[in-house]
């Protein structure tokens, strides 16, 4: 099941909510509201407001618990550009262009693994599993110049 809340022409650049987006990406509800409490950047305010309304969407919607969700998709769109003009020395004129966004977030509920499985951690994820034969079997690495000039001297 997936739940899908936008804001539409929201003031602020596509970039500066796009960096803010790439934190909660991917994460737990519980989590990415934490993360945006937490950030200092002025987009954390208006995404907050969509992941509270997209949970407020399951909820009242889909009959899902909130916090059993997770950020499957954040983007941000470019909206159209308010031009405006601002007059400069000399009868000159400085464009000022004052962009403005579309907010998605896309919430989905967790995969469960696959056959019963456990899942791995990313630490458990990342060593290969050791073999009996393979460690037998391979050569000790050969001592590096110094030790080999101190064991020649020895």
């Amino acid at each position: 099941m997936k739940v899908r809340a936008q804001a539409k022409w929201v003031r602020m650049s596509a970039r500066k909510a796009r960096l803010v987006l790439d934190h909660i990406r991917g994460r737990s509800v519980p989590e990415a509201r934490t993360i945006l409490a937490f950030t200092p950047r002025a987009a954390a305010t208006e995404i907050a407001k969509v992941l509270r309304s997209a949970v407020a969407n399951a909820e009242a919607n889909h009959g899902l618990d909130g916090d059993d969700l997770v950020v499957e998709t954040a983007y941000a769109d470019e909206g159209p550009t308010l031009k405006r003009w601002k007059p400069r020395a000399r009868g000159r004129v400085n464009r000022i262009r004052k962009r403005t966004c579309h907010v998605t977030l896309i919430l989905s509920e967790p995969a469960a693994p696959k056959g019963g499985e456990k899942r791995k951690t990313r630490k458990a994820a990342a060593q290969p599993e050791p073999t009996a034969e393979k460690s037998a079997a391979e050569p000790k690495p050969k001592a590096t110049t110094r030790r080999r000039k101190k064991e020649a001297v020895a």
